[in-house]
């Protein structure tokens, strides 16, 4: 038998992605590790900042304030995102029958809403539906009526408009690559056999477009759960919004470490939050991957 020889590594492929390794742990890994060792520590008037071990996690566990946060932001999620999965799904599939006219047009300004910046979104929708100066205010005069879209017990219903509004058409450009991959010779041969447009979409499209739900729905959540720009922004065009400084778990975080000057504490919500978050993820990721169909 011929001696084996020894296979040479090459560190061409070490090189490559080398660039990549290193931008990865300056911009994701050591930041983390960072923000794990800040948590550590607790700054106080008598003795500086002090090593506490994990007093700031047991602190957090026991914080009221952040499990309001927590909750506001799971009750939005699970409201506001399945009703944009469906609008976005509802517009793709109608992009995809072919039936409507000006459909490169209607594709590019359903999309359009997710390239305007999220402060700049905010800064609208806010003149929009402010009563001071804005749409309502004008209807509000106009009927006299007293119909305030940022009153405390409508914020959150505000915010979901203007996040919907904004990622629509993001995820319904997802959907619509999803559909575009299905071959068209399924469609002419479900019509041969005498399926009609409905059965075609329940039959054909819906089931093709369970990957790419899954997708949108993890996209969705963590989305959700880091909303800022929109409580950080309300309170200084609206009065009396209800908005918090602990209203979403983010924007609780910013006010603890940029205005508390409690960094260590807020380092530590940052990275419960940021465990919360994934194990939502992966539980929606696992059960649409159990659910989805063999391809």
């Amino acid at each position: 038998m011929a001696p084996t020889r020894k296979r040479r590594r090459s560190p061409i492929g070490l090189a490559f992605i080398a660039p990549f390794g290193a931008l990865f742990a300056l911009v994701f890994i050591v930041p983390i590790l960072y923000a794990a060792y800040l948590s550590l520590f607790q700054d106080k008037l008598v003795g500086g900042n002090t090593f506490v071990g994990f007093a700031n996690y047991v602190k957090l566990v026991q914080d009221p304030q952040f499990w309001d946060g927590v909750g506001r932001v799971f009750w939005f999620t699970l409201v506001q995102v399945p009703i944009m999965l469906v609008l976005a799904m509802a517009l793709a599939l109608a992009l995809d029958s072919m039936r409507l006219h000006g459909a490169r047009f209607l594709r590019v300004t359903i999309f359009l809403p997710y390239a305007v910046p999220a402060i700049v979104s905010t800064l609208m929708w806010g003149f929009l539906l402010g009563v001071k100066y804005g749409l309502f205010g004008s209807l509000n005069r106009a009927l006299g009526t007293d119909l305030d879209p940022f009153a405390p017990g409508t914020t959150l219903i505000s915010i979901g408009v203007m996040v919907t509004w904004a990622f629509t058409g993001f995820n319904m450009l997802i959907f619509y690559a999803a559909l575009k991959a299905v071959p068209r010779e399924l469609y002419e041969a479900a019509a041969i056999d005498g399926a009609g447009e409905f059965q075609i979409v329940r039959s054909i499209k819906l089931p093709a477009l369970r990957g790419s739900l899954v997708v949108t729905i993890i996209f969705s959540i963590i989305g959700t759960f880091q909303m800022f720009n929109e409580p950080q922004i309300l309170p200084s065009m609206v009065a009396n919004s209800g908005v918090t400084t602990f209203y979403t778990p983010n924007l609780y975080a910013y006010n603890l470490a940029f205005t508390g000057s409690q960094q260590g504490y807020a380092a530590a919500l940052a990275l419960v939050m940021a465990a919360i978050t994934i194990a939502v993820a992966y539980a929606v990721q696992i059960r649409g991957l159990r659910n989805a169909p063999d391809q």
